[in-house]
């Protein structure tokens, strides 16, 4: 009998060598049928963490620009909270927290942490800060639920596509897939970044309560006595919100904002973003504030103070990163080939019954009907909150499903997910076709951000149950969930945190709103409505980024480190240069720690900060949920307001 050599066999199709992919998965990977995975466990526990951190995630966005990192944060609280169960209930003993369990929590613990980049950051504050329209809160839920619906819908199709048959890295998605099975087989280190995130959580609260607590208790405590002396006694002994560089620098804090912040978060945050981040960050401070900000002065072009300077430095600091960001996107053409090459493949089906993933995927039907009604609920929301006229609102859904499609093959090859340049390319698309309408502008812009985040995060979190063995279908209802969360969470606490007297304020800078609010200005104005000066600094900024980016794309590799983030650059001109300052400590800081001990940075860098920023933040916001309590409920009822 002569047996046919491997070389003499004909090669499989494309077609077949996926199908042969699939079988092996489904027969020595996939678990999902006999380990738990969608429970009401995993389901409340990521309501609940994600909702909080997207607390932190919201108000760091309104502060930096910045966006951090949820998943693996969230599966090391879930792994620590069920092993402390464990430990005292024998219910849980007997039924352990499952790392599939773990996996689908993430999905809805990043779905809900991430709200904030579905608009809270960019879209909804630019519409406050560019037209003075303040939104109530139905309407931010009714449209954020939508937007980040169609995103998670939009996902379905491009899964088989992009990670089975692609098999694109979606790095996240692989660290949070290890960090998974390290913790569910070797679980000690698991457990000790739980208590450095548990005890930098607390010196952050604290931290918080002696800023923005003792005051407040103070005042509670003297109106409630009668006792004025309380509240200045109470307020002498609070940490200072910002304190100067040095000894008898306030001129300088006051005039220029060139000192240090009475906050830890932004220090985590910088040691988070890392030292290339962190030096631009503070080259562009001392550029901004220190330069050019005397100089806006001395010449009678701007006032002192923050918002007098920054009114000036937003022009070059935004176009630094909207030519930047659209040209590194550009040099991404081969992924937007790919991506636009596989469409055809994404919207075919195939018959059921030759199918061996067909009882494990996302059938086909969700992605149509949930596309559509999440789609619709888009196009009619915009026209009846937003006078998007129903066919560019159409034009608005279509354009998003297709830029998705990009952003998540970018995602996949290079875990960045270009949500600025998605927004500018809807909002340069729209400044053409209604170029004196920034509403329009703004929220169909909102529809393709907001969508294009999710649908991404949905993917990375499909790779990690991928390379597990989970379930994408349960882990897609996850997400759902997840999104739920983030909305009933993330709205009432924006609602209060986003007080409109102090959106664009050093208190609240809120950059990147800034940054799509300056877009939308200069599209419906006209580019000759700002000042001369200021127009050839937009230039300077736009050219500087254009150099940046292709410096970084084509500069040897060791040397690419020594090229300044535009980024970076552009954001130190839209925030206090304290921000900055404070975020360059931080990333300072890690990098030293990476240098010296880069076993310890590894393992707590990112858990301690974290730590910090939520700690800090969540006490924060309770404090000032405290105070506003009592509006917030009124508002809410419809029984009166602020």
């Amino acid at each position: 009998m002569s047996v046919e050599s491997t070389e003499d066999r004909a090669p499989l199709s494309p077609e077949a060598q996926a199908d042969q992919a699939a079988r092996d998965w489904l027969a020595n990977v996939y678990q999902g049928d006999h380990v738990k995975q969608l429970s009401v466990r995993s389901i409340v526990t990521g309501m609940i963490i994600g909702g909080v951190m997207s607390i932190s995630n919201l108000y760091v966005g309104l502060k930096t620009g910045w966006g951090l990192g949820v998943t693996i944060t969230a599966c090391i609280i879930a792994y620590a909270v069920f092993k402390a169960l464990e430990a005292i209930i024998p219910k849980y003993r007997d039924d352990p927290f499952t790392i599939l369990e773990n996996y689908t929590m993430s999905s809805a613990a990043s779905a809900a942490g991430y709200m904030s980049s579905a608009g809270l950051v960019s879209a909804l504050p630019a519409l406050y800060l560019s037209t003075g329209r303040i939104l109530s809160w139905w309407e931010i839920m009714a449209w954020l639920s939508a937007v980040s619906f169609l995103g998670v819908f939009m996902a379905i199709p491009l899964k088989r596509q992009l990670i089975n048959i692609d098999q694109l890295p979606f790095p996240s998605g692989i660290a949070t897939a290890e960090t998974l099975k390290s913790m569910h087989t070797e679980g000690a280190e698991a457990m000790q970044k739980a208590k450095a995130l548990l005890w930098s959580g607390v010196i952050g609260g604290i931290l918080a309560f002696w800023k923005e607590g003792v005051p407040a208790l103070g005042e509670w405590l003297a109106g409630l006595t009668g006792n004025t002396e309380i509240d200045k006694q109470a307020k002498a002994i609070a940490f200072p919100e910002e304190f100067p560089i040095y000894p008898g620098g306030g001129l300088l804090l006051e005039k220029y904002t060139i000192g240090f912040e009475g906050s830890l978060i932004m220090v985590a945050a910088g040691a988070i973003m890392g030292i290339r981040v962190g030096i631009s960050l503070f080259i562009g401070a001392l550029i901004y504030y220190g330069a050019i900000g005397p100089w806006l002065v001395s010449a009678g072009i701007a006032q002192p103070g923050y918002r007098g300077i920054v009114s000036w430095t937003l022009w070059p600091a935004t176009a630094m990163m909207v030519t930047s960001g659209l040209l590194a996107f550009a040099f991404r053409w081969r992924t937007v080939l790919r991506a636009f090459q596989g469409l055809a493949s994404l919207v075919g089906s195939r018959a059921a019954a030759a199918d061996p993933l067909a009882h494990v995927e996302v059938p086909g039907s969700w992605f149509l009907l949930g596309t559509f009604v999440s789609g619709a609920a888009c196009v009619l929301l915009g026209h009846f909150l937003f006078d998007v006229t129903w066919w560019m609102g159409i034009l608005a859904v279509l354009v998003t499903f297709l830029l998705s499609i990009v952003a998540a093959r970018a995602t996949g090859e290079t875990d960045i997910t270009p949500i600025g340049a998605m927004g500018k390319i809807t909002q340069l698309m729209y400044g053409v076709i209604a170029p004196s309408n920034k509403v329009t502008n703004l929220m169909t812009a909102s529809i393709t951000a907001g969508a294009a985040s999710h649908s991404a995060d949905l993917l990375t979190d499909l790779k990690s149950g991928y390379l597990l063995g989970g379930n994408p279908r349960k882990q897609t209802i996850s997400q759902l969930f997840g999104v739920l969360a983030g909305t009933l969470i993330c709205v009432p606490v924006y609602m209060v945190i986003a007080d409109p007297k102090k959106l664009g304020t050093k208190e609240l800078p809120a950059p990147a709103a800034k940054v799509w609010a300056g877009v939308a200005d200069m599209l419906a104005e006209g580019i000759d409505k700002l000042p001369v000066s200021a127009r050839w600094a937009m230039l300077a900024g736009g050219v500087l980024g254009i150099i940046l980016t292709l410096l970084e794309e084509f500069m040897p590799k060791q040397h690419k480190h020594w090229i300044p983030s535009a980024t970076g650059l552009g954001i130190a001109g839209v925030v206090p240069a304290f921000n900055s300052i404070s975020m360059f400590v931080g990333a300072l800081i890690a990098w030293i720690l990476a240098r010296k001990w880069p076993a310890t940075d590894e393992k707590y860098t990112i858990t301690v900060s974290s730590g910090l920023i939520a700690g800090e933040t969540l006490m924060g916001v309770a404090i000032k949920l405290w105070l506003a309590f009592p509006d917030l409920v009124r508002q809410m009822l419809h029984l009166g307001g602020k």
